[in-house]
Parts: structure tokens; sequence; C-alpha cells
């Protein structure tokens, strides 16, 4: 890396995508600590958070401002100084750039121009949030943050309804109720969430229960519904099925009914109990009555 003093210039520099607390400041690294300390400049989210941030590691790069508004001229300008030799980090506000956060564009621009990209990984509430939710499923889906508006939202929630994998959700305080309460109606009350609240601060808060009691326990507790959420859902669970597509329950049900009653009235039971087609289970029961036969 360049030094602010010295004379020798790199013919070209390097970007450096740090990560930064969430929260809690001693989460921050002792790499990302160094690399903040030896690069000419800091493209920040927004330079009065990470000037403190900045004063609190006693280091005093230039600052220069990188947001949603202004990404896309500022990646040029940082494709610029690179050009020139100069080092250039980028961080946001918490977390990692480009995470629900700006970073992404600057980053892109960089490749694009063929100059060298290097990541300084940290803190991420995404992680975070999946390491402390105890789901066992291998691989998730980051969604950010939902649509505000109710029915876009709704829209949104029914395209992760039959998503095998966790599903990592960004909501802000004024919008978690409303979140929760449209994720409850359209999934059911007994799909699992996590609510992750206030990750590494003070009034860390880490809940797991079923959507239906999650809309109660957050409604009740106005502790509950201030500072910044991330939600795991848990995974959709495919129902177990035989080889013909019948839900595994209602093949074990029907071996009961007809292992006891006439095949007619056993499908006729397996109706109203399943709801499943009639024609279909008949089918099924038909080819039970069958094997039955055969292995006696």
């Amino acid at each position: 890396m360049n030094t602010h003093g010295g004379t020798d210039k790199k013919a070209l520099g390097t970007l450096y995508v740090v990560a930064t607390p969430i929260g809690n400041l001693q989460d921050m690294t002792v790499r990302a600590t160094s690399v903040l300390g030896q690069v000419d400049i800091v493209a920040a989210e927004d330079t009065r958070v990470s000037g403190g941030l900045l004063r609190h590691l006693g280091v005093r790069p230039r600052l220069i401002a990188s947001h949603e508004h202004n990404e896309r001229s500022s990646a040029e300008k940082i494709v610029t100084m690179l050009q020139e030799g100069q080092d250039v980090a980028v961080i946001s506000d918490a977390g990692t750039p480009g995470v629900s956060d700006p970073g992404a564009v600057v980053v892109a621009a960089v490749l694009a121009a063929g100059l060298k990209v290097v990541p300084i990984p940290g803190p991420s509430a995404a992680i975070a949030a999946v390491s402390a939710s105890g789901f066992t499923e291998t691989t998730f889906r980051f969604v950010g943050f939902l649509p505000p508006k109710r029915g876009a939202r709704v829209e949104a929630i029914l395209q992760l309804a039959e998503d095998e994998s966790l599903q990592i959700i960004y909501e802000a305080p004024h919008r978690i109720l409303d979140c929760l309460t449209d994720l409850r109606d359209t999934l059911g009350v007994d799909r699992e969430i996590v609510i992750c609240r206030e990750l590494t601060k003070t009034f860390e808060t880490i809940r797991r229960l079923p959507l239906g009691e999650a809309v109660e326990w957050v409604s009740g507790d106005s502790n509950q519904q201030r500072g910044e959420f991330v939600l795991v859902l848990s995974a959709c669970q495919k129902p177990v099925t035989t080889e013909e597509g019948l839900p595994a329950d209602a093949d074990r049900l029907l071996q009961i009914l007809i292992a006891e009653l006439p095949l007619k009235q056993a499908v006729g039971l397996a109706v109203k109990i399943t709801g499943l087609a009639k024609n279909e289970l008949y089918q099924h029961a038909l080819n039970l009555k069958a094997a039955l036969e055969d292995e006696e």
C-alpha cells in the first residue's frame, strides 16, 4: 500500500472492500483496521458515521462520499484514483459493502476497468443471524429488504413460499409487524422464523418461534419493535410422497382403512379426511389392494 508521505507510487492502486462492525466496535478485525490505516482514501456511505469510526481507530485517511445517490459518479472517480496509483477502501455505515448497502456499483466499475479488488471480510448481519438461528439447512437465500408496500411484499413472499432454502430478510422497525403479519398470513402459522434484533448491540434479542406466535410476541412488547431486524425464515418442507405422487400420510391412511373396511368405504373416508381427489385415491387404493393380495 501507498503511504501518505512516500514519493514512490505504484502503477495501479487497489480497491479494498472492508467490512465494518454492525454495532459492537470490538468486532472490527485487526486486518480491517490495518487496511483503513494504510489506504490513501476511504469511500464511505456516510462520511459522518465513518468519520467517527476512523477516529475511534486512530486513523486519518482522506474521506469521500459514496452512497446510493452518487455511487455511479463516485465509482468513476474511484477508478481514476486507482489508475493514478492510489489505494482506496470502500466501507458502508455497518457490515459488508454491497450486501443491502452501497458498494456493488463501485466494485463492478473497478473490475470492469481491470483493476484489483481485495475483500476484507468481517461482520455481516446476515451471516450472524444464520449462525444464531439453529437451523441445520446448508443452503440459504439472501433476500434483503422486502418491498415496503403490502401488495408487492405479499407477492415477494409468495415467491419464497416453496423455496427449500433458508430465507434471510432485513426489515426496518416501523415495518416489522406488517412484515411478520404478511409472512404469517401467506405462509401459515406453523412456519418457523428466527427474529434477530439489534445484533451485537446492547439490546440484542434472538428468538425462534412459529410465525403464529411471532406476531403476538412482537405486537405484545413495544421494545421488540425497535432497532434493526434480521429475520431467518425456515425452509419450506416438501411433503414426503409415494412414487405415484400421493402424500405419504394419505398412503398410510389408505393402508389402514383398506385392511379394516371394504374398498369403496375406505376410499370415501380417505377423501373426507385428506380432501384429496376421489379418483386419485381410488386408483391408489386399487393398487394397494392388489399388492396386498399378491403378498397373500
